[in-house]
């Protein structure tokens, strides 16, 4: 970063790092003891729509990637569009599986990058709920390498739970990186398994 980047306050772009994701088994046990949220085994990649014979060799190799654990039940990766124009690549798991829930995001990520598909990527997200029937996602910014709380308001037509949000964000502080500008915590309604 040069000077002249400097003097007119444009930023080097985080590289992602999707190793971050393996912090989220360790966060999910102090989001647990702090706010009683546990996993839902639901998690989800979202990215800008793709169409086009490489994305679905892509999805192709994501399925035969996932399909390859033995243990799994179910689909191993689902496709979703949400009312927004936004594709997601759902995983689902039972809700003691938060481990392989991360690998499954961590493989889809990884698999999308290395076909070219990084510029699309915007967010992973794993799903958790407390027994009162609130929920909340942790959001992990592919392009910014942070995470942040996103819980919407049960019943409540777009509408967010900020102060839980900025709960979890204090509770997580020493567990995950979180991203410190909170005009970039973006709702995801629509998202699948919230």
């Amino acid at each position: 970063m040069g000077l002249l980047d400097i003097l007119l306050g444009r930023t080097k772009p985080v590289v992602p790092d999707l190793d971050q994701l393996f912090a989220l088994p360790s966060a999910a046990v102090t989001l647990q003891a702090a706010a009683g949220f546990a996993p839902t085994g639901d998690g989800a990649v979202c990215f800008a729509t793709v169409e086009g014979a490489a994305f679905e060799q892509t999805h192709r190799e994501v399925q035969a990637l996932l399909d390859a654990d033995a243990g799994r039940t179910g689909p191993p990766v689902e496709l979703s569009r949400d009312g927004y124009g936004y594709s997601w690549l759902v995983s689902r798991r039972s809700p003691g599986e938060l481990p392989e829930l991360v690998n499954d995001l961590h493989a889809v990520n990884s698999a999308m990058e290395v076909n070219g598909f990084g510029p699309q990527l915007l967010c992973s997200l794993a799903g958790f709920a407390d027994g009162t029937g609130r929920v909340l996602a942790l959001v992990y910014l592919y392009k910014r390498g942070t995470f942040y709380p996103f819980a919407p308001l049960p019943g409540a037509a777009e509408r967010r739970d900020g102060a839980l949000e900025l709960q979890v964000k204090a509770a997580l502080a020493d567990d995950l990186r979180i991203e410190q500008d909170l005009s970039r915590w973006f709702p995801v309604w629509g998202a699948p398994g919230l």
